[in-house]
């Protein structure tokens, strides 16, 4: 894994994508970017320069357990996590970077027998704080199926800000925050789990259209790069 400092990158990145067409580096790993680049603080992400011609900036990671996903919108809206394992990048990050350009969302996902998937969407964006970071998707294409679109166009909530307007069953349920639409399709930040599950609903991490809801997912990456 490559990590460099601000020091290191002579111009101001507002994405992998700038990275990597700027000739700055090819390779995956840790860097910094400025999304808004006049004046605004850097922020260090994960770059992958790899899957379908790179320039992904990856904002959110499960792989094996290490951090927990139940928290408070304050932890979302800042990020949390090690942008080298296990991590979301906030909220208010993922709004700066999404409203810069036209992104598409990538979507990756693993279970535990090594069987991979992933889903694109374009036109992928966030809103700021105040519109409680709403969701926006356009179309789908992948061989995941279309677990996401479920979710756009509702707000983000958590524990302690319930957005949704189930009276707080799905977030009580779910515990982790998400785009709820009185409740899930997708739920790629819930509880790390292994494989197969039982109950009347999944707490885990799962994509329905692929493994179900009762199967809890190995790793996904949700990643940003612009079209």
């Amino acid at each position: 894994m490559t990590q460099v400092t601000a020091t290191d990158v002579p111009r101001l990145p507002r994405d992998c994508a700038e990275i990597q067409t700027g000739g700055l580096s090819h390779l995956s790993g840790v860097y910094p970017i400025y999304p808004d680049r006049e004046g605004g603080d850097s922020i260090f992400v994960y770059c992958d320069m790899e899957t379908d011609g790179g320039r992904w900036t990856v904002f959110q990671r499960r792989q094996d357990g290490s951090v927990d996903f139940s928290l408070y919108w304050s932890e979302y809206k800042n990020g949390f996590g090690n942008v080298s394992s296990e991590h979301w990048l906030g909220n208010d990050n993922i709004h700066r970077l999404s409203r810069q350009k036209t992104y598409e969302l990538r979507i990756d996902l693993e279970d535990f027998d090594g069987q991979t998937r992933y889903a694109t969407y374009s036109n992928f964006s966030i809103a700021d704080e105040v519109a409680e970071y709403i969701l926006a998707l356009g179309s789908y294409s992948g061989d995941a199926g279309d677990s996401m679109s479920f979710h756009a166009g509702y707000p983000f909530s958590t524990l302690d800000r319930d957005n949704d307007g189930a009276r707080g069953y799905c977030v009580r349920s779910y515990k982790v925050g998400w785009w709820y639409n009185r409740c899930l399709r997708a739920n790629l930040n819930g509880q790390y789990l292994n494989a197969v599950l039982t109950g009347t609903y999944s707490t885990g991490v799962f994509w329905v259209e692929w493994r179900g809801s009762k199967y809890s997912l190995k790793k996904t990456e949700m990643k940003l790069r612009p079209t």
